[in-house]
């Protein structure tokens, strides 16, 4: 008996997996070109250039070249790499971006230190070298402790991000500093902005480490005390931003310190909306909120 075409066409459609709601998904590995920014060690760079310019234009530097910029990018993105590199090394996952791309990444590495190292030597004042001793010191330390944690023990260095946080901020602001006359180390690391920025850093660098730790546990007492310890210190630097802002008379570093501010509440957003999203992407959406301050400081800028 012939059935009736209707049937016919709605059996070869079953067969083939083509009703509304029977096809199985598409499963694709491709990764977004957004997440390369990540993996190929770029959110560095773009944060440290970014807010070297707004130290620059909050501290008033009038003597600036474009040199400042580049090395900072090509040693920001050198420390990062080699950052990946051991963290991968330690973690020993042989299908992770970092050891694939190993080769390749560390002769990149060595590269872009060589050129940066060329550009410091020729384009920047003397009084950079006791700059660079500190900061030399600060990254030694942190790669110290990044050898020495575990990644197996499920525990986070807080000491290890306190110093990459710091290790950062001094960087980015000494690119400026050092291009102030009759300015030292001690007053850069005492001001409002450079420790601002430091907080900023250092919480952005814990909140990952602190939402996959929540992720990764039932009990509900630790998910609690992640989230105060990264809640609590967002709002205080919030609150500090918002009061460095309001009594700066100047009003030269108002727009930085309002950046600053936007910065902690966008992470604080992101941190009450992580479950949302995955780690990869969480990680994305950090650079996101460091990058959107300069926006708020460019427009608090035109419009005054």
């Amino acid at each position: 008996m012939k059935l009736p075409d209707s049937v016919s066409r709605r059996g070869l459609k079953l067969a083939n997996g083509d009703c509304h709601g029977d096809a199985p998904p598409v499963e694709t590995t491709r990764k977004p070109w957004w997440l390369y920014l990540h993996s190929l060690g770029l959110d560095a760079p773009l944060v440290a250039v970014l807010w070297l310019l707004l130290f620059a234009k909050t501290w008033r530097v009038n003597y600036h070249p474009w040199e400042a910029y580049v090395a900072l990018a090509l040693v920001a993105w050198t420390v990062r790499i080699a950052a990946k590199l051991l963290g991968a090394a330690m973690e020993g996952v042989a299908e992770s971006f970092e050891m694939k791309h190993r080769t390749a990444l560390k002769r990149a590495a060595m590269v872009t230190g060589a050129a940066a190292l060329v550009l410091i030597v020729l384009n920047f004042p003397l009084s950079v070298y006791s700059y660079l001793l500190v900061g030399g010191i600060l990254v030694l330390g942190y790669f110290t402790l990044a050898l020495f944690s575990s990644p197996s023990e499920n525990e986070i260095s807080y000491a290890k991000h306190v110093l990459c946080g710091i290790a950062f901020a001094y960087g980015v602001a000494l690119v400026a500093h050092v291009y102030l006359p009759n300015m030292g180390i001690v007053a850069m690391v005492k001001s409002n902005e450079f420790i601002s920025f430091s907080v900023l850093c250092l919480l952005a660098s814990a909140a990952t480490d602190l939402w996959a730790h929540s992720r990764n546990t039932a009990d509900y007492e630790v998910k609690a005390a992640d989230e105060i310890t990264l809640s609590l210190p967002l709002t205080l630097l919030g609150a500090a931003a918002l009061v460095f802002a309001v009594k700066n008379e100047s009003m030269n570093a108002r727009p930085f310190f309002y950046g600053i501010l936007t910065g902690a509440a966008l992470l604080q957003v992101l941190n009450r909306m992580r479950s949302r999203f995955r780690m990869e992407t969480l990680k994305i959406l950090i650079l996101v909120c460091l990058l959107t301050p300069g926006l708020v400081f460019l427009a608090y800028e035109l419009s005054h």
